[in-house]
């Protein structure tokens, strides 16, 4: 395994499977990506006895990696294993605008969904939508950093909307505005799968989202591998529709006036928690695609319904904000199924100490700057602006 990581001083590069870890080039283009790539699998080729022709398997965890590796898979396939994937393929479902006009042709359930092309008519949107209102950037992956700009925040007032959309020249792409559906108990679900290359997903596989942080809006905290035959159904059908092969994670909500499973996000790469959906023989989405892509077959998957995937420090987070279960116990929850971690493994326990130092690092930090501003805050203020003492007499004064 060799991974290309944002920073050196990531957990991730702890880990004792690691060949190699190496930061991103400096540049977001798809040339630059190539070029790195190539690099690692020159080096690789010297290690192994077959050299250059033994292919390098490539797994983009983010959608600009993805959408970089279909744009150059043309001048990579000889030396890398890639789905095949096409730039214009991805970026329907990628691009946030994009996904809700695919959702619009296919028929699927998807939030309303408006794109506004000035500040009036964004805050005349939102208060149609009805506020609060969900904002997205179409391309999040073009997000400036530092600049504190989210791919995806509610917005409670006209005055932020406007405010927000006239950030959209630095965000570089178009501000979207969509219905915010219910937040609850049992709503928020995920699929992920892989579709091999004659367009079968024998690895999907559904989940239900227990913890999230933020609390009700953000990524899976807790998460736990229940059937769904609802979502299973709608998501195999787009897959199916796309023409869609790969590795794919995608988010539902259920509206519970309609019934519907909306789809709310579909990523086209492996998400943050494949490994949830591990089987007992260890095969998850990336095992299959590993499989797939080496002209093996790729055995059944068999479900292990009641496994629960917990991120160590969004769980501890999200139940200091929000004691109470989001969820309703149900049948897979007497189950006994092994908890997946994110963080922590016996045989690989490095990073989960240096996620966990990273972390405390961060709220002591937090922590120091709370204090910081408290004090700085309470400080007196200088003299020639305080008030002048009320005159007193003796007649005022009271003996202690």
């Amino acid at each position: 395994m060799h991974a290309v990581i944002e920073s050196s001083t990531s957990p991730v590069a702890r880990s004792r499977y690691l060949r190699s870890a190496r930061t991103g080039p400096a540049t977001t283009s798809s040339l630059g990506l190539a070029e790195l790539l190539t690099g690692i699998a020159d080096e690789i080729a010297g290690e192994t006895p077959d050299g250059p022709s033994c292919p390098v398997l490539v797994l983009p965890l983010d959608d600009i990696s993805a959408l970089a590796l279909a744009r150059r898979r043309a001048e990579l396939a000889p030396r890398f294993l890639l789905p095949e994937q096409t730039e214009d393929q991805l970026l329907r479902v990628a691009d946030k605008a994009a996904l809700a006009r695919t959702c619009a042709a296919l028929g699927l359930p998807h939030p309303r969904t408006e794109l506004p092309t000035g500040t009036d008519e964004a805050a005349a949107m939102a208060w149609s939508l009805g506020l609060p209102v969900v904002a997205k950037w179409s391309r999040p992956w073009l997000l400036p950093s530092g600049r504190g700009l989210r791919s995806t925040s509610i917005v409670g007032s006209l005055a932020e909307v406007r405010e927000l959309y006239d950030r959209t020249p630095e965000a570089g792409s178009r501000l979207l505005l969509q219905e915010l559906l219910p937040a609850g108990r049992d709503l928020d679900w995920f699929f992920h799968g892989y579709v091999d290359s004659a367009g079968r997903c024998a690895t999907g596989a559904t989940g239900r989202k227990e913890r999230s942080w933020p609390d009700g809006a953000g990524l899976t905290a807790v998460g736990r591998w229940t059937a769904n035959p609802a979502v299973d159904r709608a998501a195999c059908e787009l897959l199916d529709a796309l023409g869609y092969r790969g590795v794919c994670d995608l988010d539902f909500r259920l509206d519970r006036s309609t019934g519907a499973y909306h789809l709310l996000d579909f990523n086209p790469r492996p998400g943050a928690q494949f490994r949830l959906f591990a089987d007992s023989e260890g095969l998850d989405v990336v095992r299959a695609a590993h499989l797939d892509l080496t002209g093996r077959p790729v055995p059944a998957h068999s479900p292990a319904y009641g496994r629960r995937f917990v991120v160590e420090n969004y769980a501890a987070l999200s139940l200091v904000t929000s004691p109470r279960p989001r969820y309703a116990a149900g049948p897979d929850a007497a189950r006994p199924g092994r908890t997946e971690f994110a963080w922590y493994a016996a045989d690989d326990p490095v990073p989960a100490l240096a996620m966990g130092l990273a972390w405390l690092s961060h709220l002591l930090r937090k922590a120091v700057g709370a204090v910081s501003r408290r004090l700085r805050s309470g400080r007196a203020r200088h003299p020639a602006t305080l008030p002048a003492p009320a005159r007193t007499t003796p007649d005022q004064l009271t003996q202690r």
